[in-house]
């Protein structure tokens, strides 16, 4: 049996820690809200953040963070731009190689940084990791199985650690390619949005299977600018998560794009939403980066316009159609 730790109680968090309880592992989720915390204690169940789905009666819930952090391994499931100020709390009770598995997807947008660099920076002790790939909360607690990504640039710790959270539920693969893991994981974010404006303008399943292919080479020119590898993306960090999240009205990020393609305002659009859609962020962040590193990404640059400079989303897809004409590889 093996100690595990999940930082942070939203919908996916809490199902990561119902799907480890369920496998025989001791789990203690730390909630940051104690009357969150109290809430799960009296009702066995998430009724916040994921509604519906009983609670193993196994699993600790506790507010007290020196505590949680006593576990073999850690999951944060902080949103992207919270995981430095979490990290700065864990770094006085983390212990010298233990290991922290990161589960969000995003780049912090006022540094620029992926969520490993921001570990390092600010909890250097510990042994960072990624968790990352076509995965839905809600299909994790129904049981159905699930794949993913485990990123960790140690090759023998990455093996541990697949093997210790692999399970029937959810099979994981490993990389040591976490700059390409986590470009994969971020970057679809805005695509998904991309996509869900062009369900929104209606413009049909051929335009949404052009903005994923178009997408993925962006996402591709971005990693191997940051020293990444292009091949990791052919796997469920890359073409799979992209898959899932452009094609469903359950990812958080499409269904922002949905909203925005209908001539729904952003702040209207994420008002009221208990879950991040962490490609609203992403999308500056990510612009930025591509301007740092001189790479063109056309459909990023669009969906950060629609978000934050108050682009009109059909003009932003003419746009694209408009530019010149490339070679596809490029």
């Amino acid at each position: 049996m093996t100690s595990i730790a999940v930082i942070g109680a939203g919908a996916w968090g809490t199902a990561l820690a119902q799907l480890y309880t369920i496998a025989n592992h001791q789990v203690t989720l730390w909630v940051r809200e104690v009357a969150l915390a109290d809430a799960i204690h009296a009702t066995r169940g998430n009724d916040k953040y994921l509604p519906g789905f009983p609670l193993d009666e196994r699993l600790r819930v506790s507010t007290d963070l020196a505590r949680a952090l006593e576990a073999d391994i850690v999951l944060s499931v902080i949103p992207a731009q919270h995981v430095r100020s979490i990290m700065m709390r864990i770094s006085p009770h983390a212990r010298a190689g233990q290991p922290i598995i990161l589960c969000a997807k995003g780049i912090e947008i006022n540094s620029g940084h992926l969520l490993t660099e921001v570990v390092h920076e600010e909890c250097p002790q510990v042994e960072c990791a990624i968790l990352t790939g076509p995965t839905f909360a809600h299909d994790l607690m129904s049981g159905k199985p699930s794949a993913a990504t485990l990123a960790c640039t140690d090759g023998i710790q990455a093996d541990r650690l697949t093997d210790t959270l692999s399970n029937a539920s959810l099979r994981l693969y490993k990389t040591t390619d976490v700059i390409g893991a986590q470009t994969g994981g971020a970057i679809k974010n805005v695509i998904a949005i991309a996509c869900g404006i062009a369900e929104g303008l209606e413009l049909g399943e051929s335009a949404r299977a052009a903005l994923v292919t178009r997408g993925l080479a962006e996402i591709a020119r971005l990693t191997v600018a940051l020293g990444g590898k292009r091949e990791t993306l052919m796997g469920l960090c890359g073409v799979g998560d992209l898959m899932l999240t452009c094609s469903s009205r359950q990812s958080r990020n499409f269904s922002v794009g949905l909203e925005l393609g209908q001539g729904r305002k952003l702040a209207d659009t994420i008002k009221g939403r208990t879950s991040v859609a962490e490609g609203v962020d992403t999308a500056r962040a990510a612009a930025e980066l591509g301007r740092k590193y001189n790479v063109d990404l056309p459909i990023v640059k669009m969906v950060c316009s629609c978000l934050h400079d108050n682009l009109d989303p059909r003009e932003a897809l003419g746009r694209i159609m408009g530019r010149p004409v490339k070679m596809e590889i490029e």
